[in-house]
């Protein structure tokens, strides 16, 4: 199954996330299909960079988000 998901990139007690698409099979930080955002949770206010149009496109064709991300498209009305 394809997700999207977070893979993290950041420092030790620095995280910062890349928003990816990929198979459910992969390692979390390992290989992804697409990069479609990015998530800085440690920014004032949080930083959350999403292109619109290539997440619609994966949820369209049967992309499951996690929870995480899910959150993340709703808080800026993606889904």
């Amino acid at each position: 199954m394809v997700k999207i998901r977070l893979k993290r990139i950041g420092a030790k007690k620095n995280p910062f996330y890349r928003i990816v698409v990929a198979d459910s099979r992969y390692p979390r930080d390992g290989r992804f299909i697409e990069e479609i955002g990015t998530y800085d949770p440690t920014a004032e206010p949080v930083a959350v960079k999403i292109d619109a149009e290539k997440a619609t496109k994966w949820i369209a064709n049967g992309a499951q988000p996690t929870e995480t991300v899910a959150a993340l498209l709703k808080k800026n009305n993606i889904i």
